[in-house]
């Protein structure tokens, strides 16, 4: 009684569903347009794959902003440990790092990636690798493969295609107007997990570009994160800044203007350090004064003066106060093509409890394409798999009323 699905998309949500569909007796096709399946996974993984987090459950659904009740059952039945479970059934044994984050042991994505296509193919799904979807024909899905344009017909569709971030993997986003013309709600596009840019002098930028600013605790909307970043040439990136991204991201678009805060001796209280700097003479260089007096060198050191040109001329109270204060002024995100993730997509108003859209009885979405966001930790991936699971789920029940 298997029924003829296509899912477009061979991503972790489009391929998290196919594994679940094919072992129902479902016969499953998944178009991918890439070359490869799982692009976008194998470049996370690059530096260690990031699977999952450690934390309690309770916690970890939080996570998710305004998504997280309508997250929430979709990550109850596909928890951080059901993650690591089904990563160990595919050969992949995983561990907890000092973040809590999960990773496998190998650090590698590949040596998953290619024991879960072993898997999915022995449960009889059709894998197509260069088969770009490119809308919809009263027959099915207009399909162009190397041989040529064909159009192929299903009893269900799932669309996973990611959202809008790294468009080079396969997430161009080129779906957007091929749903909204059929009347799907779709939440504009925005970077999550980016870095922003920064109007550093020539010289700051020319020094000090990729360099790492370790051991700092930054605030904005989002809270007091500790953590490091990295400078870039145009601003500032990396996992710190991750962390604020959707807060500063939405003060920008709210108010025209964003600021990070950062405590660059987080370990030291204002008037310690007022006291310290005041013991090194006035006579005595800024350089020295904030080395001896702050424990501050280096690119810490010249971030104070690029943000505080007249640093030299402050009070020790003053100084200590820009170290335990200093205010990155940011202009803009980064492109969102350079985002880790993306922000937007498919609004959940316009799908019902199983993740079919509404405007489109037998077609169903799940991933990145939804409008949801996270931080980077494992959340995302995470989300994605539930999100692949429950769309799968859903589709089952329909085909079977």
């Amino acid at each position: 009684m298997g029924k003829r699905i296509g899912i477009v998309g061979g991503g972790p949500a489009g391929l998290m569903a196919a594994e679940v569909l094919s072992a129902r007796g479902h016969a499953v096709t998944v178009l991918e347009a890439m070359p490869t399946i799982g692009r976008k996974f194998l470049l996370a993984g690059k530096s260690g794959l990031n699977i999952t987090h450690s934390e309690a459950h309770e916690r970890f659904a939080t996570r998710f902003g305004a998504a997280n009740g309508r997250l929430s059952a979709a990550l109850d039945a596909f928890t951080p440990e059901d993650v690591r479970a089904w990563a160990a059934g595919l050969g992949t044994e995983t561990f907890v790092g000092s973040s809590g984050r999960v990773f496998p042991k190998v650090m590698k994505a590949s040596p998953l990636l290619r024991a879960w296509r072993a898997r999915l193919e022995a449960q009889g799904v059709d894998i197509r690798v260069r088969h770009r979807w490119t809308g919809f024909a009263p027959e099915g899905l207009r399909v162009e493969t190397p041989a040529g344009e064909v159009t192929i017909g299903f009893d269900a569709v799932l669309l996973a295609l990611g959202g809008a971030s790294w468009p080079r993997l396969g997430s161009d986003a080129a779906w957007v107007g091929w749903l909204a013309d059929r009347g799907v709600d779709i939440a504009p596009f925005r970077p999550a997990n980016c870095g922003f840019d920064i109007d550093w002098s020539a010289f700051f930028a020319e020094k000090f570009a990729g360099a790492p600013v370790k051991g700092v605790v930054a605030s904005s909307p989002a809270g007091a994160i500790p953590g490091e970043f990295v400078i870039s040439h145009t601003g500032v990136e990396g996992s710190l800044i991750y962390a604020h991204a959707a807060a500063l991201r939405d003060r920008l678009e709210g108010e025209g203007k964003a600021t990070l805060i950062l405590d660059l001796a987080p370990g030291r209280v204002a008037e310690r350090l007022a006291a310290d700097l005041a013991r090194q003479g006035g006579k005595a260089s800024l350089s020295t004064r904030l080395r001896k007096g702050a424990g501050l060198d280096g690119v810490k050191a010249a971030l104070l003066r690029e943000c505080r040109p007249d640093a030299a001329r402050l009070s020790p109270d003053e100084l200590g106060a820009s170290i335990k204060a200093l205010p990155l002024a940011l202009l803009r995100p980064r492109p969102i093509g350079e985002a880790i993730s993306s922000a937007g997509g498919i609004r959940f108003d316009a799908l019902d409890e199983d993740y079919m859209l509404k405007a489109l009885p037998g077609i169903f979405a799940a991933g990145e394409m939804l409008d949801w966001e996270a931080p980077t930790g494992g959340y995302l991936l995470t989300a994605c798999f539930a999100t692949g699971r429950a769309a799968a789920e859903g589709m089952d029940r329909w085909l079977s009323s």
